[in-house]
């Protein structure tokens, strides 16, 4: 089995292999509906990823499975055969599966493609000009089974099932219902990560029989949701223990305001979920060694941010002006990331500062910024195509980062643009309130209101007015560690509670 990513960090991986010792026989298991470099529509696809090699790289035998999508084969041509087709019952169906696979270093995680013409061979991933596929539960329910089909001849040992949101919440179901009696899968652990709650794949009734699930599970304890099938929440049910992507997201997935309608059944995992926040790759977020920019720089030496500052105006068709601010942002142009705030506040047109918005969404966003930018080209640009090598020179070049978040599980922008020196305005939210310190190295504020956000961006203006002031900030922000290493211990806790309790029950 070979697998794709970088390592991580030699020094952090090696002291988490030294101070765990992972058994050896254990292995974990990633399901995923995205994973980068292969298919990604936003953070879930990098955050898999991050953890999943860095456990890989402290010696845990790592696997994760990923639908075969059209993209994937077309932009990955290297992609081979591993193993021969077979077949996979879900529901009424018996369907055949293939699985592929990238070659990669031993330690790398083993990165598995479950292949289906009919299911993943399309031009989008969950769907085309912004409708869901009609049929999402029966490609999702097909991928889930596959998966778990396949594992035993993958690996004789023991196993921690880890799905990853929605798409893969029919695992810890088929576990525990379908495949339950079989020794292997009784064997196995299940660890349910929820990124984002706000996405729960509701279905009616009628979609229990067509993916092979007893009629019983319509029962509020179980999949019953206001009269609907919540996949999500019956993932949390069966699931051994959950995790969510941040310390403060835990908590507020308990509350009414917070839980999307699941609130009561958080609350019912008790001590079960545990919120871990996310990390980055510190080795692609370096601007010391960033080969993405014009010119890298470090705490010890911030020179070549003014030279990534200058090239960021002039890219944009922006004056260039070393002292007025520069405001990024770079999100999924969606209500989620607070673009009805941004629209609402009278910042963009009056603060005395640039702002550079990079991403693709909605189109009643994307019209509203771009007759904004019309109707001030020196000092708002804004770019609909967004691509990595993008957003690497956008946090090069600016000083502040925009992320008044509705609501945010953890984030992973916010880190990396502290790594590059950009101080992020940002609301206390998730994984927001959790890796920015207020007036030190970001500024947080609260009410979900254009005021709100316009008070904030006033207290750093002020700051930026003072350059010694700002240097010493930014050296703050990119002094903070947001690699895997403290996340991958805890991940390691929450498999041996899992192991512990599943063995238990």
């Amino acid at each position: 089995m070979k697998g794709v990513g970088r390592s991580a960090k030699p020094a952090e991986a090696d002291r988490v292999r030294s101070e765990t010792r992972p058994e050896s026989d254990l292995a974990v298991v990633h399901l995923v509906a995205e994973y980068w470099p292969y298919a990604r529509t936003g953070g879930l696809a990098e955050a898999v990823r991050g953890i999943a090699t860095f456990q890989a790289a402290t010696g845990i035998p790592t696997m994760v499975f990923v639908p075969l999508y059209r993209k994937v084969r077309e932009e990955h041509p290297d992609l081979e055969a591993y193993g021969k087709p077979f077949m996979v019952r879900v529901g009424p169906r018996l369907e055949p599966a293939q699985l592929y696979y990238s070659p990669g270093s031993e330690s790398e995680p083993h990165v598995f493609f479950v292949h289906h013409a009919g299911y993943f061979d399309r031009e989008g991933m969950y769907g085309e000009a912004g409708l869901d596929y009609h049929d999402n539960h029966l490609r999702y329910a097909f991928f889930s089974m596959a998966a778990l089909r396949a594992l035993p001849n993958l690996w004789p040992g023991r196993v921690v099932l880890h799905p990853h949101d929605w798409h893969t919440a029919f695992a810890p179901i088929y576990l525990r219902t379908v495949l339950a009696g079989q020794p292997f899968y009784d064997r196995s652990a299940c660890v349910l990560s929820v990124h984002n709650a706000g996405y729960q794949g509701h279905f009616p009734f009628e979609i229990l029989w067509q993916v092979g699930l007893p009629e019983h599970l319509f029962h509020f304890e179980f999949l019953e949701w206001y009269g609907r099938v919540n996949l999500l929440k019956g993932a949390l049910v069966f699931a051994d223990f959950t995790t969510t992507v941040s310390p403060t997201h835990a908590h507020e997935l308990r509350t009414p305001a917070g839980g999307f309608g699941l609130h009561d059944t958080f609350i019912g995992l008790q001590d079960r979920l545990v919120g871990i926040l996310n990390g980055i790759d510190l080795d692609v977020w370096d601007p010391s060694a960033d080969p993405e920019i014009q010119a890298t720089y470090s705490p010890d030496d911030l020179s070549g941010k003014q030279d990534c500052k200058r090239w960021l105006q002039e890219a944009c068709g922006l004056p260039v002006s070393p002292r007025t601010p520069v405001f990024g942002m770079t999100a999924r142009l969606v209500e989620q990331k607070g673009l009805d705030l941004i629209l609402g506040a009278r910042l963009l047109l009056h603060a005395d500062a640039q702002f550079i918005v990079l991403g693709e969404g909605q189109a009643r966003y994307q019209d509203a910024l771009s007759r904004l930018a019309a109707r001030a080209p020196e000092r708002i640009a804004v770019n609909f195509q967004f691509s990595e090598p993008r957003e690497h020179r956008l946090l090069a070049g600016a000083d502040l980062l925009l992320m008044p978040s509705l609501y945010e599980p953890c984030g992973l922008t916010q880190m990396r643009a502290q790594r590059y020196g950009d101080l992020p305005v940002a609301r206390r939210v998730g994984g927001l309130a959790d890796t920015i310190q207020d007036q030190v190295t970001g500024f947080l504020f609260d009410d979900y209101t254009p005021q709100d956000l316009e008070r904030a961006v006033g207290r750093a203006l002020a700051l930026y007015r003072d350059p010694s002031a700002w240097r010493w900030h930014m050296r703050e922000a990119m002094s903070r560690d947001f690699g895997w290493a403290s996340s991958a211990e805890r991940y390691l806790e929450v498999y041996r509670w899992a192991m512990a309790a599943h063995s238990g029950a």
